[in-house]
């Protein structure tokens, strides 16, 4: 890859991945959990002011890159679904296979975009903000090893793929534990919450492992093909 094409991609990391899951997931999903009661916003309501989240960071991040922000499209769905599920008043059932699939949905997304021009595994992981990537890909490229470091990418993406995937199945079993009341009510709102609140020490500590195994492989073979300390590697901040 050359520096052209690396230097064209800066925009894309440009946010962050704090950023991304905070106003395209995370306040979303507050919002519809504890705001969308008719003591409140009212399901209506609280829709429209979770949609505005993912939809304002995706349009300012559109303005920065010219590119469609994934997580933002992903934030869209996820609040469609979530909301028009609690609108709809349907089972339990569905909210805990949507919260299995956009996972999922994710993981599979790392995998077929190792087949494309941009790699998510890149926005995860391989970035400028964790690590020194044009110095890496020039030295890569002096020592003539850039095409077995896209074989490395790949086995990367499919740890982080794995994280996603592990992530879909405690979402589940999660959602399958928690949600019992109907859809509508403050219990099954309150248990909305009572969900989010849970998601990190159940859901986002164990992929998180899996993603810093991820790191640890990308690092290790990266010292490996250039023979650069990690204090060469990682980003100086």
């Amino acid at each position: 890859m050359t520096n052209e094409t690396t230097s064209a991609e800066k925009p894309a990391h440009r946010g962050g991945m704090l950023q991304n899951l905070l106003f395209n997931i995370i306040i979303p999903v507050i919002i519809l959990s504890k705001f969308s009661g008719e003591d409140s916003l009212g399901p209506m309501v609280s829709i429209v002011v979770a949609l505005a989240f993912p939809i304002g960071y995706g349009l300012y991040d559109y303005s920065k890159s010219q590119k469609t922000n994934f997580f933002s499209v992903l934030g869209i769905v996820s609040v469609f679904l979530t909301g028009g599920m609690s609108l709809l008043k349907l089972d339990p059932e569905y909210i805990a296979i949507k919260e299995a699939t956009i996972p999922a949905l994710i993981g599979l997304a790392v995998l077929i975009s190792q087949k494309t021009k941009f790699p998510l595994v890149k926005i995860f992981l391989f970035n400028d903000q964790i690590m020194q990537v044009d110095k890496l890909h020039r030295i890569l490229a002096e020592n003539g090893k850039e095409k077995e470091f896209q074989g490395k990418l790949w086995n990367v993406a499919s740890i982080v793929a794995g994280s996603f995937f592990l992530s879909a199945v405690l979402n589940y079993m999660l959602a399958k534990i928690v949600l019992v009341s109907p859809p509508g009510t403050s219990a099954y709102s309150e248990e909305l919450g009572k969900m989010t609140a849970l998601s990190f020490p159940v859901i986002a500590l164990p992929s998180m492992i899996v993603l810093m195994i991820g790191l640890w492989y990308l690092i290790k073979q990266i010292k490996l093909l250039t023979g650069l300390k990690l204090d060469d590697i990682l980003k100086q901040h």
